[in-house]
């Protein structure tokens, strides 16, 4: 496939410039559009309202503000919990992580 050239206008600043610059001439075309299209949906979803936070963050807001009487009421009824985190999406990974936090904050507190 023959290449072809694309011009584009983008309003940037001289430092914005010759970051793009430098970004432009290292990477291949590959490497831009990949950039580009992972920049691109992360946008979308962002301003979507549907980018899901990381999995670490997912675990914290789980346990975060737990007592350690609750963390012992949430592992005794361990069942019960993993449905309701499957019914939230999480992953069993996920779950799993969870669950060790929860042991950490038992024993901790």
């Amino acid at each position: 496939m023959p290449a072809k050239e694309f011009a584009f206008k983008v309003k940037l600043s001289d430092e914005q410039a010759g970051e793009m610059g430098t970004y432009l001439d290292a990477l291949p075309a590959e490497g831009v559009l990949f950039g580009l299209r992972f920049a691109y949906n992360r946008y979308t979803a962002a301003s979507g309202g549907y980018l899901m936070p990381g999995r670490k963050s997912m675990v914290k807001r789980e346990t975060h503000l737990l007592s350690a009487e609750q963390a012992r009421w949430r592992l005794a009824n361990w069942k019960t919990m993993i449905r309701t985190y499957r019914e939230k999406g999480y992953s069993y990974p996920t779950i799993s992580r969870i669950k060790k936090q929860l042991q950490k904050i038992a024993v901790k507190k």
